[in-house]
């Protein structure tokens, strides 16, 4: 290390127990370490198990994996340690569950800042914590460690939702567990800065108005576009000798470019029985060729189980319904397909944008009905008619929207024209995205003492 460098900093990163959070802050975490920093990452031993391999190079390196014991508790499967483990109606017992690793995430900080007397080595610099990870946050200002809330949605999000107004409950062994916005606005009392995953090229008016709307400093660190795949023939993912994986990618081969419509509605979907079916008669009704990912209830594993009766048989040939894991980054990048058929969680619409893709969407979700309005603005897709109260959608208004985005008139054009400008934002200029981390790392710096 030349003697003018700083030293590489010791950043302990614990993300919400959820894929859909992991996965970025995993990303998060391989970005700090290929700049030579240390990162641990807090999670639990199955979640640990699940997630993706690591970049080569960096595992036992410079990413370290810290698996606390997730506590049981009746009612809880065995094995449930990430909310898409948690059966309907329990996830407040999840939130509890979660707060028994509080005593368990103390005594890490002890050792891991149980500095050396004469070196100092053991030091940790930075603590970054997701939305409700109240006593972590308070664990860290009890060692003196900085903590940052990061927060992995759009700045768009942030902006509208701001901080919770709520009474803060004291934080005591008998008091009641804290609701959500109290988790959130207790995590934020105790950090010194928030970071967000956006950058002011994507979203300038939101990014602006941040800080003051937090109080405190807003710092991005982009938008943490994945890794791209190898679009090369016969390229498999990650399992490529999983004939289960690989069956979406075998199939795409057979379609013509850009004709294919990808649907993936996230690893929680809260969808109902009736709206998925139409959904799927949606589809049937589009006349389009489709690859859908499709999360079923616990315990079902085949598509006919849960789809209207003949679906499968009726879309035969034209369309694929792939039960459990789809390699989505693979999906996206294949060249048969033109359109996603997404949630808008801002994960999902991040890689949507690393591949140009042009967006049919149906979020469920504030978050995700805010990023779809986003997008809108953006004009790189449409949304699926809502109507009534229950906000349901048609299978003609699924069709509409997929032929909207697929026709190869203006419209159609005109989108897809506008996803790839967005597309260069994204990742075009990857040097951009890249500097956004070098200047929340330069921040970390002159801030964190």
């Amino acid at each position: 290390m030349d003697a003018a460098s700083p030293p590489p900093l010791r950043i302990v990163i614990f993300p919400w127990l959820a894929f859909g959070h992991m996965l970025p802050y995993l990303e998060l975490a391989e970005r700090l370490a290929t700049r030579g920093h240390r990162v641990f990452f807090v999670s639990t031993p199955r979640n640990i198990s699940r997630l993706r391999p690591v970049a080569p190079g960096l595992a036992r390196r410079l990413i370290d994996f810290v698996a606390l014991p997730f506590p049981r508790l009746h009612g809880l499967p065995d094995g449930t340690e990430a909310t898409s483990d948690v059966p309907a109606g329990k996830l407040d017992l999840f939130y509890k569950a979660f707060d028994g690793l509080a005593a368990p995430f103390s005594a890490f900080l002890d050792v891991a800042c149980a500095a050396d007397a004469d070196h100092d080595h053991n030091k940790v610099d930075l603590l970054m914590v997701d939305s409700f990870h109240y006593w972590a946050a308070a664990a860290a200002a009890e060692h003196d460690v900085p903590c940052v809330l990061s927060l992995i949605f759009s700045a768009t999000t942030l902006a509208q939702f701001g901080v919770p107004r709520v009474s803060l409950p004291p934080v005591a062994a008998d008091a009641m567990p804290p609701s959500i916005p109290q988790r959130f606005a207790l995590t934020f009392e105790k950090c010194k800065l928030v970071a967000c995953r956006s950058c002011v090229e994507l979203e300038p008016e939101s990014m602006a108005l941040l800080s003051s709307i937090f109080g405190k400093p807003v710092i991005p660190f982009g938008l943490l576009p994945p890794s791209l795949p190898i679009p090369v023939e016969g390229h498999r993912g990650v399992n490529g000798d999983n004939g289960k994986t690989a069956l979406p990618l075998c199939w795409l081969d057979s379609q013509k470019p850009k004709s294919a419509v990808f649907v993936a509605l996230g690893s929680e979907p809260p969808i109902t029985v009736e709206q998925l079916h139409e959904l799927a008669l949606g589809l049937e009704l589009a006349g389009a060729p489709f690859l859908w990912a499709l999360k079923g209830p616990t315990g079902i594993s085949e598509a006919d189980d849960i789809l209207p009766p003949g679906f499968v048989e009726r879309t035969r040939g034209r369309g694929l319904v792939a039960m459990g894991w789809v390699p989505q980054l693979d999906v996206l990048v294949h060249g048969a397909v033109g359109a996603f058929l997404t949630h808008c969680g801002w994960s999902s619409v991040v890689e949507g944008l690393v591949f140009g893709q042009p967006m049919i969407m149906l979020p469920f979700l504030d978050e995700q009905g805010i990023n779809a309005r986003l997008m809108e603005t953006k004009q790189v897709g449409v949304q699926v008619p809502r109507f009534g109260e229950d906000r349901s959608f048609s299978r003609e208004g699924v069709a509409r929207s997929i032929g909207a985005v697929m026709s190869e008139e203006e419209g159609g054009r005109v989108l897809a024209a506008n996803a790839k400008k967005m597309q260069k934002i994204v990742v075009g200029d990857e040097k951009c995205q890249e500097r956004y981390m070098d200047d929340f790392i330069r921040f970390i710096r002159t801030h964190k003492d």
